[in-house]
């Protein structure tokens, strides 16, 4: 079985020896505060220090808001909705989105309601319109940079016309950011959360895809009346994200030249990602339709015409090469999907060609 149905990053990008070094030291000279309970906010140096970082390379007002180390991106997105919405709300998303977000605000007993993308984004008129229709709109989530799971990036005016829409009618932004460190192409586009002036924007982001997702370490920046809400919440929840892997990160923000380490893997994504889309444009052109990234792990891809993406991805299945239905990623249960996702992170070069083969043979017989 050939996969493109992975979410993961690289184990090639895993910095393995740091991690071996880091523990090690921690666990020699100061093994009493690794082991032993934290506090629920997070390892204050590494709060301090996300907030310095995402100061330069976000936006993010450091004056104005306060770092939570959570355990994982996901428990960002699941505790801001907890504390920012009751059952019967309803969340906007953009549509394809995100699958794990999806089911967090199901589970706290959300109505989800998608705005179809456009081009490399949702539409302001039509995101709008969602909002006036919506049941007690609370939240607006997005996922600007190289979303999950189409790859696009929103441009700057749309980031633009989303916070003042936001602001018309009192939403919270939540701005999942898991990808945004990864470019490999283009130039960068400013945050949501830098545009923010009155704290109406949530930013949530992780170690997961620049150090390792095994770890568990994410962050949610915010305002600190939403802040200590979300801390009382995650107090419930597991009282604080794992204490040595904290530490073992701010080493590698403080010890560690991080930086160069996230060049290595934009290299590394720059080249699978060249690849497959040079593979596709080879193989499927004309057949298929998809995305072009610029980072990130995905491409979104789709046949044009095609009102039965679940049974192409049926097929491809039974030939050796897994993608993911699009209906996966849908904000209205049961909905037609409108594509599949590809992975090009996890795949090696040879998996990559052979598996593009093996969608334009498919996809000639399909249609």
């Amino acid at each position: 079985m050939i996969s493109f149905a992975a979410g993961n990053p690289s184990p090639e990008c895993f910095p393995t020896d740091a991690f071996r070094e880091f523990c090690d030291a921690i666990l020699t000279k100061d093994p009493a505060r690794a082991l032993q309970y934290g506090i629920t906010e997070g390892y204050t140096p590494l709060r301090e220090d996300v907030l310095c970082r995402h100061a330069a390379i976000s936006g993010v007002d450091p004056l104005k808001n306060t770092a939570i180390i959570t355990a994982g991106g996901q428990q960002g997105i699941d505790l801001t909705c907890k504390v920012l919405c009751n059952r019967g709300d309803t969340v906007i998303c953009e549509e394809p989105t995100f699958i794990g977000a999806l089911n967090a605000f199901r589970a706290h007993g959300c109505n989800t309601v998608g705005v179809p993308m456009r081009g490399d984004s949702v539409d302001p008129g039509e995101l709008e319109a969602a909002v006036k229709r919506a049941h007690n709109p609370k939240l607006l989530y997005l996922i600007p940079t190289f979303q999950n799971p189409t790859g696009r990036t929103m441009p700057y005016e749309v980031r633009k016309a989303c916070l003042r829409i936001a602001e018309k009618y009192g939403l919270i932004i939540l701005e999942d950011d898991p990808y945004g460190q990864l470019r490999f192409a283009g130039d960068d586009v400013p945050t949501i959360k830098s545009m923010d002036t009155d704290g109406r924007v949530v930013y949530c982001s992780s170690f997961s895809k620049i150090l390792s997702p095994g770890i568990r370490v994410g962050y949610v920046i915010c305002r600190e009346d939403i802040a200590s809400k979300i801390a009382v919440c995650k107090q419930v929840n597991d009282v604080h994200t794992n204490q040595l892997m904290q530490m073992v990160c701010h080493r590698f923000m403080t010890e560690f030249d991080l930086d160069a380490h996230i060049e290595k893997i934009r290299s590394v994504y720059r080249e699978k990602a060249e690849l497959m889309i040079g593979a596709l444009d080879d193989k499927c052109s004309g057949m298929i339709g998809y995305t072009r990234p610029q980072g990130g792990l995905f491409i979104w891809a789709w046949l044009p015409g095609c009102e039965d993406h679940d049974g192409f991805v049926r097929a491809l299945l039974e030939k050796k090469l897994a993608v993911v239905p699009g209906s996966t990623f849908g904000c209205t249960v049961g909905a037609p999907s409108t594509g599949f996702r590809l992975n090009y992170s996890m795949p090696d070069g040879e998996q990559i060609r052979k598996g593009v083969t093996i969608m334009s043979e498919t996809a000639k017989e399909f249609i």
